[in-house]
């Protein structure tokens, strides 16, 4: 079984010999230290990563997703990373990416979707939204005109006949999907003030906004889908905060899921089996409306905000679920570590449909060898599981 075969199976809870052996992601300042440590550096961080320039689709060059980790993925033998079709699901053309003010140790920076950003130049956190494209709905009409067009034309890279024919012969999961939601991306078009205001202020405009994305998803995955069949779909939101989410479930309900169904109907439609949603926090209250919306998994379930992944298996045994070791546990040392994956792991593995990985992206307080021992600990479980599972 390869990886493509094994995540497929896995996310659709059919038997399988062991999990997948993957991570989340890492900070690019944990890597950093990791080199210091004892990481070998071979092919180092991504180029872009390494200049410090500002690229959208990495959070500003501060997280790294195992894809883009080479040295850290190989270094633990971990299996090929899911890949995801290269298509732009957002703006279209692009907005200049320039910097707008320059203040010396920060700057704004416009990036590709129009969204005005203050980041710091050392890249030691996450920027802030300080401006946003969409303010009325003159705003939103000329946006969604001029940048939301739904049609390929430009949004594949242009070797994209190569990358068909790559996609035919692959043996790892091929997903579709970046930086899409029906929450994350209106967020970021009004600002996080603006979006939940608007919900109250003018919810014809936010009604029309994720239909009008839902329609226009569908016809840009339609022409992928024509193309390459895909394993995954993935969706983005970052709803919810560690006291649950950000809007009501009933505002979830009038404004959000009749997006969802209508995507996903469209999928299921394709054949596509497996619908993943990204989002950080706690989000509980929304994991029911997420499956009546045709999701089938979730991710990364941060533990500092609440989500327990044994507790959710209870409460839905047949949602995938990716994540939820606590990142925290992991910097602490040997004895959390052990503690939080025997807690958690056997139990989950034995139930299915669970890839284990800690809550979101390796942080810059885990030390590489701590690091090193969860992953020798998480593989020593995943092999006692597995050698379990083949004599039953």
């Amino acid at each position: 079984m390869n990886t493509r075969e094994r995540y497929v199976a896995i996310m659709t809870f059919q038997e399988t010999e062991r999990t997948l052996i993957w991570e989340f992601g890492y900070w690019a300042r944990t890597l950093r230290r990791w080199y210091k440590e004892g990481l070998p550096l071979i092919k180092g961080l991504p180029e872009e990563v390494q200049g410090g320039t500002s690229v959208y689709a990495e959070c500003a060059g501060v997280r790294i997703g195992q894809h883009a980790a080479h040295d850290a993925h190989d270094y633990f033998g971990m299996d090929p990373a899911l890949v995801r079709v290269p298509l732009n699901t957002v703006a279209y053309p692009p907005f200049e990416q320039k910097t707008i003010e320059d203040h010396g140790d920060w700057y704004i920076w416009q990036d590709p979707d129009g969204c005005l950003r203050k980041d710091l130049k050392d890249k030691s956190t996450l920027p802030s939204i300080v401006g946003t494209p969409v303010k009325t709905r003159e705003d939103w009409e000329r946006y969604k005109a001029e940048r939301l067009k739904p049609t390929l034309d430009g949004r594949l890279p242009s070797n994209w006949s190569q990358l068909v024919e790559e996609y035919k012969r692959r043996d790892y999961p091929l997903g579709l999907g970046q930086n899409q939601g029906f929450f994350g991306t209106p967020r970021f078009l009004l600002g996080e003030v603006e979006v939940l205001t608007k919900y109250y202020d003018d919810p014809e405009m936010m009604k029309d906004m994720n239909n009008y994305l839902a329609d226009f998803w569908i016809a840009l995955f339609d022409g992928v889908l024509r193309e390459v069949d895909v394993d995954a779909v993935f969706i983005w939101e970052d709803m919810c905060y560690k006291g649950g989410p950000l809007i009501s479930p009933d505002t979830f309900r009038e404004f959000v899921l009749p997006g969802y169904q209508k995507l996903t109907s469209f999928l299921r439609e394709c054949g596509v089996k497996i619908i993943n949603v990204d989002s950080d926090g706690n989000v509980w209250k929304l994991i029911p409306l997420w499956i009546e919306g045709g999701i089938t998994g979730l991710y990364p379930f941060e533990v500092a905000a609440g989500m327990d992944i044994v507790e959710v298996r209870k409460a839905f045994p047949k949602l995938g679920i990716i994540g939820g070791i606590d990142k925290r546990a992991v910097a602490q040392g040997k004895e959390a570590i052990d503690q939080e994956l025997e807690s958690k792991v056997p139990s989950m593995l034995k139930h299915g449909g669970y890839i284990p990985t800690i809550d979101h992206h390796a942080s810059p307080d885990i030390s590489f060898e701590n690091f090193k021992y969860y992953r020798q600990k998480l593989e020593q479980i995943v092999r006692r599981f597995s050698q379990a599972w083949d004599r039953d």
